[in-house]
């Protein structure tokens, strides 16, 4: 059962999905502190926060897709389509990091953060997918939980004007399809949208491994 809070501005709401148990409360715990740092880092500089926080959310993906690529083929089965999935969120990811490169404007400090940061949490996430990649995937989905929460607050101080709704960058119009004159606010709904999506079937996959079926056939809640 999740717990629903309105957002502002779309559609989808804030979800949290409770822990079931142990190995969820686990992986809570762990996006939490993670949340903790960026908060204490980088406090309201979103566009900043966004650059560091799509480096970590590009690597689980990919991560998941190589692992679940070996395992298909050690099977010697059918993946079902779970490993493009995975592939196509690290790709997702990577484009939120393109976009908002453009947007922050990183300084060389912050691009060194990026590379130290990537570079641990590629090796925690391995060995956590390689030893429990459902508690790996719940990760994820509590890590696009803080992610949405992230981009609604924003959201909201672009609309109160503390930050500047600047042009999208021609990365994200071209990416999503926007309209020529779209803006930072148009950016921020349209990744908000992918991360919350990434959220649930990373929410699912977790679900589906614990009870032993496929996630591409047990149905979406």
């Amino acid at each position: 059962m999740s717990d629903v809070a309105v957002k502002n501005g779309s559609n989808t709401p804030d979800e949290h999905r409770a822990p079931a148990d142990a190995g969820d409360r686990v992986a809570l715990a762990f996006v939490k502190a993670l949340r903790f740092v960026a908060d204490s880092f980088f406090a309201k500089r979103y566009g900043h926060r966004a650059v560091v926080l799509e480096t970590v959310a590009a690597v689980p993906g990919m991560v998941a897709g190589l692992l679940q690529h070996l395992k298909a083929l050690r099977h010697i089965r059918d993946d079902e389509g779970w490993i493009r999935e995975l592939l196509d969120e690290a790709e997702n990811e990577r484009m939120h990091l393109m976009t908002f490169i453009q947007i922050a404007q990183p300084t060389m400090f912050e691009r060194i953060l990026v590379m130290i940061t990537q570079a641990v949490f590629y090796n925690v996430y391995f060995f956590l997918y390689l030893f429990t990649s459902r508690i790996a995937h719940r990760v994820v989905g509590y890590f696009e939980e803080e992610a949405v929460i992230s981009y609604t607050q924003y959201l909201e101080e672009v609309d109160s004007g503390r930050h500047e709704n600047v042009p999208a960058p021609q990365i994200a119009i071209d990416y999503w399809g926007m309209k020529p004159d779209a803006c930072l606010r148009d950016v921020i709904l349209a990744v908000r949208e992918d991360e919350a999506g990434h959220r649930d079937r990373n929410h699912h996959f977790a679900d589906a491994i614990k009870q032993g079926v496929s996630p591409m056939k047990l149905p979406a809640k």
